[in-house]
């Protein structure tokens, strides 16, 4: 992989480029993590003014999807290092770019590939590394879905394979329920709307995501470092509610770390992965995995001394890392409760009055009832004054349509 030995200056011949595809909230922060080392960002997305785009060097609009288009402004912008921030990307043809010698992907074009796909991300846990997983089928149709279902057993979990942030995904409690859940999938799927998993419920107590990373120490050998374990709460699929550390006992962390290397070590490249694991006791089962930063990851923007975004940026760079906790700290969503363009927000000073607490408003263009428009933090003596500061936070911010 391609590792800047010198920062330029950007905008100038020199500079060091680094081209994101996908420039929401997540991306953002790694746009502005990115520029405060120099560097020179291209912000790319499907539709105008995202978050990222707003502070980036250069935004352009695409249909990421689109092989021929991604690799013309590729070729166009010439980027040193080429960054997917969300799954909805052509990454068959970025993997051939990659084989060519025309760009160098964050953290590889086949990890990019194959965490596209919730397909290959489960057999490879799965089936390749024999990592412990739910149960799951696959289904092309409403019939083999029925099939799987049944073999399955209820309840049960349908999520399209290609999708993010809970999109296309329900829970199944008998047969009567399948056919909506096909539809619901086939509606929620970025790409491919005609293949769905379908898992098992596992008897887990929790759910953690594991921030692996992978950067470069002084020989400029790859080492494997973690964060804290985050704790979260979903809801259809989306997280809610995050904070860190989670506690859990030390044999299960053991495990934990286990299974994220593992997987990562097989992902290969340089950066930071969220591994998502389900957990009871000691024992701990592999769930998914997003090769760059993750949305439970927000409240590491309070917690942690370097944010998920600041690793994330200093590992793909070949840069040290700090992943050491600095408080125990939450986050709790923000959601856009209607449905309208340029919406506004009351209640900022009143949510910054709670001790500890912090705001971040993404800036989206676009608000709908359940979007996730910007996210509460807040930091603490202990993890639940945290969990309790961030909601309220949350709570005294008001979303409000714009005036006539």
């Amino acid at each position: 992989m391609k590792t800047p030995v010198r920062f330029g200056t950007p905008l100038s011949s020199n500079a060091t480029k680094v081209m994101l595809l996908g420039s929401g909230e997540l991306g953002k922060e790694v746009i502005i993590a990115l520029q405060r080392l120099g560097v020179e960002v291209i912000a790319v997305d499907r539709y105008a003014d995202a978050p990222g785009q707003q502070v980036a060097h250069r935004a352009h609009v695409i249909n990421m999807a689109d092989g021929d288009a991604l690799a013309a402004l590729i070729a166009l912008e010439k980027p040193d290092l080429v960054v997917p921030e969300i799954e909805a990307i052509a990454t068959t043809r970025l993997m051939e770019l990659e084989q060519a010698g025309d760009v160098t992907v964050i953290p590889t074009a086949r990890a990019a590939w194959l965490t596209m796909n919730r397909e290959g991300i489960r057999r490879l846990a799965a089936e390749e590394l024999q990592l412990p997983t739910s149960p799951y089928r696959f289904a092309d149709s409403k019939a083999e879905l029925q099939a799987a279902c049944a073999e399955i057993g209820f309840p049960c979990i349908i999520k399209p394979v290609m999708s993010s942030s809970g999109k296309g995904q329900s829970k199944l409690d008998g047969p009567d329920e399948v056919a909506a859940a096909w539809d619901y999938a086939a509606a929620g799927s970025r790409v491919d709307a005609g293949r769905v998993i379908v898992e098992g419920f596992i008897d887990f107590e929790y759910e953690i995501t594991l921030l692996t990373v992978r950067s470069l120490d002084e020989h400029g050998s790859i080492i494997t470092s973690f964060c804290e374990p985050i704790g979260h709460i979903q809801v259809n699929g989306d997280y809610v509610e995050s904070w860190q550390p989670h506690p859990m006992p030390s044999a299960a962390l053991v495990n934990a770390q286990a299974i994220a290397r593992a997987v990562t070590d097989n992902l290969g490249g340089r950066g930071l992965f969220g591994v998502e694991l389900f957990v009871k006791g000691d024992k701990v089962w592999f769930s998914e995995v997003s090769p760059r930063p993750h949305d439970t990851g927000m409240v590491t923007m309070a917690s942690q001394v370097q944010s998920e975004f600041e690793i994330h940026a200093k590992a793909i760079l070949g840069l040290p890392v700090n992943v050491a906790l600095k408080a125990p700290g939450a986050s709790a969503v923000i959601y856009g409760r209607h449905d309208a363009k340029g919406i506004a927000f009351d209640g900022v000073a009143n949510a910054l009055r709670i001790p500890g607490t912090d705001i971040r408003l993404f800036g989206k263009p676009e608000s709908f009832a359940h979007r996730r428009m910007g996210v509460a933090l807040a930091v603490a003596a202990d993890i639940d004054t945290a969990r309790s500061n961030a909601k309220a936070a949350a709570a005294r911010v008001i979303p409000v349509l714009p005036e006539a």
